[in-house]
């Protein structure tokens, strides 16, 4: 479940999770279907984000991140450790694709 920017919901979108703002009143309950002017009024409230319902898509590509592991733990390649860190994020990584 990802936490959406408000500037990112969309009417249609699911709350995940209770809207609260940062004195944590709930604003919203879980399970609300947003509508424009739901998202008006958490615009207007003082909202860092909402949880919304569904699973977050990566950034990037599968590709992309294992090279970017690849490169950042090239200078701790001889270190055993080290090793058992970067197979543990890869495998990670490998399971957010499918």
């Amino acid at each position: 479940m990802p936490k959406v920017a408000i500037d990112n919901l969309k009417p249609g979108m699911k709350t995940a999770k209770p809207v609260v703002n940062n004195n944590g009143m709930v604003l919203l309950g879980e399970n609300t279907d947003l509508t424009a002017e739901l998202i008006d009024r958490i615009r207007n409230m003082d909202v860092d984000g909402v949880y919304i319902q569904g699973t977050a898509r990566p950034s990037k590509s599968k590709d992309e991140f294992l090279s970017e592991i690849e490169d950042r733990f090239r200078n701790v390649e001889n270190d055993p450790r080290m090793e058992v860190i970067k197979r543990s994020i890869q495998i990670h990584i490998e399971g957010l694709y499918g």
